[in-house]
C-alpha cells in the first residue's frame, strides 16, 4: 500500500472529526438539521485550519442517500464518490488556476443541468480570491438567484480581497487557529497510530511551530518522524534542525547578565560555528526572552512557554527586570529586522549581544521620571528645613516663590528680567522682616492683600553688609539711619532746593534696547554744567543713596547695586565690584543712568566702572560648602557629581 501523509490519512470525514471550530461545526448542523441550508457558503480563515475538509463534508451531508443528514454516513455511493473526489455533482475548482471571466461562463452554462446522481450540484471554489474582478461580477447573479439544486462553497485565506458584493450574498463562516493543546493532542494520536514513541517536550515544540495549522503540525511531524528512529525527543530535533536550545540560550544570557561581554561572545561564537544560523538564533533569542516575561508575569504554561519553566535561567529571572526583559525582547526584534539589510548578519547579532551585556544598567523613562520626582522631593525637603545652608542656599529659598508684579511701565525686556531675577533672601530673624513701603505696596494686585503672606525687605542683605563695613568704613562712623516700621527703604539724604526744583520729579526712564546702543567698555561722564556744584552725599553713604534714588524707578537696577562691594573712589571714575554675571550684565545696560545718579549725588562729573569678581562666591564655598544628605542621595542616584 503506497504510503500516505499524516495530513491527508487524518483529514476530517465527518463534522466531528473537525477540531477548534465548534461554532462553524454546530451551526451546520443545525442548519442541515432544520432544513435551512443557504445557495452561497463564504469559509475563510488561515491555512491548514480545515475550510476545504468542511465543504467537502458539507457536500456529503448535502447528498447522502441517509439525508440530508448532519451526520452522513460515510458509506454510501454518494459518500464514497465525494470523498474519493470523483463525483460528477459536487465539482473543486482552483480559484488560482481559473480566474478569467470565461471560466466563470462555464459554470453558468453548466447550472442550468440537474445533478446527475446525487440530491444537490456542490461547486467547491479554492482560494476565491483570486478570482478576477471580471469573474466576480460575471459570478454575482448566478449565486443570487441559482437553480434551487445548486450551491455555491467559497473558501479563502484572504477575505479581504473578496469583493464586498459576493460576500453579501453568502453565509460567512470564520475558521479559527487552533490551540496548541489540541495539536499537541492530535499529534500525540497520530503518533500512536504510527506506532512512534514522542516526548511531550517534543510534541509541545511542533505544536507551537505550527502556529496553530492543523496541516503544518501533521507535515512538520512527519518530517521529525522520519529522522527520529521511532522516538521522537526535543533533543533530537535541535540536533537535526539546527535549534539552539535553552540550555545554551542560557549560558549566554547569563553572562550577559553578569556583565561578562567576553564570556557572552564567546559562547555565542561556539553557537553559530556549530551550525546556527544567525536568523535561527535571533528567533530563538527573541522566543527565550518572551518565555522569561510569561515566567516573571506568573505565567508557567507549558503550552504559552513550549517548555517546561524550569529549564529557563533562574539566575537571568533574578538580576533582571520586567523592564529589563522587555527591551532585550525589543533587542532581538529590531535585530531581525536589520539583519537583511546588513553587510553581515554576524556582527548585527555580536552588536545585540553587547548591548545586552549592559542592559541591567537600563532605566526605563518611567523609572527615571519616579527618580526625579523622588529627587525633586527629597531637595524641596531640604530647602524646607535647610534655609541657610547647602551648596545651593539661594535657589533653594528661592522656589515656590512668587514674583513681584511688575511696575505700570515696565517694558517687556525689564519685566522678563524680573521675573528672572535672584530669588529674595529668607530672614535669618523676625527684625529682618519689614513691610514694602506704601508706593510699592500700592502695586500688589487685590487677591494678594487677602492672604496672610509677609513681604520681606529686598534689601536686608545690604543694610547688613553697610553695618558690617562691607564698604570700607566702620559702622561707628557710617551709621546707617534707622527704619522705621512703615518703610525699609533708607532715608533718601536731604537735596538743596535749587537742585530739588532743577531735577524732575522722575527721572527719565531709558529702555533696555536703548542702553544696548551705549558701548558696554566705556561710559561718557556726565557734564559738569549738569551737576549741582555741592554734594548730596558723601562717598561712604553713596550705595545706600544710589539705592534709595533707583528704587521707585528702576528697581531691579536698584537691587543690583544694593549687591555691590569694594566700591572705590577714583576721582573721575567709581568702581565697584559684583559676583554674578546675570547682576553685571544689567547694570552696565544701565550703565549711563548709574553714572548721572552717582554724579548728582556726588556733585561732580563721574563715570563708572563695574568690574566682575566672583572669587568672594569661590571662596566662601569651599570654605564653607557642606553636602546636606538629601543632596548626596539625589548624588548618589543619578550618579552624579557637586560642582557648587
Amino acid at each position: 500500500m503506497a504510503y500516505e501523509v499524516t495530513a491527508t490519512r487524518r483529514r476530517p470525514r465527518r463534522f466531528e472529526d473537525m477540531i477548534g471550530q465548534e461554532f462553524v461545526v454546530a451551526t451546520l448542523q443545525k442548519s442541515i438539521a432544520a432544513g435551512k441550508i443557504a445557495h452561497a457558503y463564504l469559509f475563510s480563515g488561515p491555512r491548514g485550519c480545515g475550510k476545504t475538509s468542511s465543504a467537502r463534508i458539507l457536500a456529503k451531508a448535502l447528498n447522502c442517500q441517509e439525508g440530508p443528514s448532519a451526520t452522513p454516513c460515510g458509506v454510501c455511493p454518494a459518500c464514497v464518490e465525494i470523498a474519493r473526489g470523483s463525483s460528477l455533482d459536487v465539482i473543486e475548482i482552483d480559484g488560482a488556476s481559473n480566474t478569467s471571466v470565461n471560466d466563470v461562463r462555464q459554470i453558468k452554462d453548466e447550472v442550468q443541468f440537474p445533478p446527475n446522481s446525487c440530491r444537490y450540484k456542490v461547486y467547491i471554489i479554492d482560494e476565491v480570491h483570486m478570482l478576477s474582478t471580471s469573474a466576480f461580477n460575471a459570478l454575482l447573479k448566478t449565486i443570487e438567484e441559482p437553480p434551487p439544486y445548486v450551491i455555491f462553497i467559497f473558501a479563502t485565506t484572504e477575505i479581504h480581497k473578496v469583493p464586498a458584493t459576493i460576500k453579501s450574498r453568502c453565509q460567512q463562516f470564520n475558521f479559527r487557529l487552533v490551540p496548541v493543546e489540541l495539536l499537541k493532542q492530535v499529534l500525540s494520536e497520530a503518533a500512536g497510530e504510527s506506532g512512534i514513541k514522542a516526548d511531550d517536550e517534543a510534541l509541545f515544540w511542533v505544536a507551537r511551530e505550527a502556529t496553530g495549522s492543523v496541516r503544518d503540525a501533521y507535515t512538520l511531524f512527519d518530517q521529525v518522524a522520519a529522522f527520529s528512529d521511532g522516538h521522537i525527543t526535543f533533543e533530537k530535533i535541535r540536533d537535526k534542525l539546527g535549534l539552539v536550545g535553552v540550555d545554551r540560550i542560557n549560558g549566554v544570557i547569563e553572562a550577559c547578565a553578569a556583565r561578562d561581554l567576553p564570556a557572552a561572545l564567546t559562547a555565542l561564537d561556539g553557537i553559530v560555528d556549530s551550525g546556527v544560523s544567525v536568523e535561527q538564533f535571533t528567533v530563538d533569542l527573541a522566543d527565550y526572552f518572551r518565555s522569561l516575561l510569561l515566567i516573571r508575569s506568573g505565567v508557567t504554561k507549558e503550552t504559552l512557554l513550549g517548555q517546561s519553566p524550569e529549564r529557563f535561567s533562574a539566575r537571568v529571572l533574578e538580576l533582571w527586570s520586567p523592564v529589563q526583559m522587555e527591551r532585550a525582547l525589543s533587542i532581538m526584534l529590531q535585530l531581525f529586522r536589520d539583519i537583511r539589510y546588513s553587510i553581515d548578519p554576524r556582527y548585527e547579532l555580536e552588536l545585540a549581544v553587547s548591548r545586552l551585556s549592559w542592559l541591567s544598567d537600563y532605566v526605563s523613562p518611567v523609572e527615571m521620571r519616579q527618580a526625579i520626582s523622588q529627587a525633586q522631593s527629597l531637595l524641596l525637603k531640604g530647602a524646607g528645613t535647610r534655609r541657610d545652608s547647602g551648596p545651593f542656599p539661594d535657589e533653594a529659598r528661592g522656589a515656590g516663590r512668587r514674583a513681584p508684579a511688575p511696575e505700570a511701565g515696565t517694558d517687556a525686556a525689564d519685566s522678563f528680567a524680573m521675573q528672572n531675577s535672584a530669588p529674595e533672601r529668607e530672614p535669618a530673624s523676625p527684625e529682618e522682616t519689614q513691610p514694602f513701603p506704601v508706593q510699592i505696596a500700592q502695586t500688589i494686585p487685590a487677591e494678594a492683600e487677602d492672604t496672610d503672606t509677609r513681604i520681606e525687605d529686598p534689601f536686608a542683605e545690604f543694610k547688613q553688609r553697610l553695618n558690617a563695613g562691607r564698604f570700607g568704613s566702620s559702622p561707628a562712623a557710617n551709621p546707617v539711619p534707622s527704619v522705621s516700621p512703615v518703610s525699609a527703604v533708607p532715608p533718601v539724604p536731604a537735596v538743596p532746593e535749587e537742585t530739588a526744583r532743577a531735577e524732575p520729579s522722575a527721572p527719565v526712564r531709558q529702555s533696555v534696547n536703548e542702553s544696548r546702543d551705549e558701548p558696554l567698555d566705556t561710559a561718557e561722564p556726565v557734564d559738569a554744567a549738569d551737576v549741582p556744584g555741592s554734594p548730596s552725599v558723601s562717598f561712604d553713604g553713596l550705595p545706600a543713596a544710589i539705592v534709595a534714588a533707583l528704587q521707585s524707578t528702576k528697581n531691579m537696577v536698584a537691587t543690583g547695586i544694593a549687591q555691590g562691594f569694594d566700591w572705590e573712589d577714583g576721582g573721575k571714575v567709581i568702581r565697584f565690584s559684583v559676583d554674578k554675571p546675570f547682576v553685571h550684565v544689567l547694570l552696565e545696560q544701565e550703565r549711563k543712568t548709574i553714572a548721572e545718579t552717582v554724579s548728582r549725588l556726588l556733585g561732580r562729573s563721574c563715570s563708572i566702572e563695574i568690574r566682575m569678581n566672583d572669587s568672594r562666591i569661590a571662596a566662601s564655598a569651599s570654605a564653607e560648602l557642606t553636602v546636606p544628605p538629601e543632596v548626596e542621595a539625589v548624588r548618589k542616584m543619578f550618579r552624579g557629581t557637586i560642582v557648587g
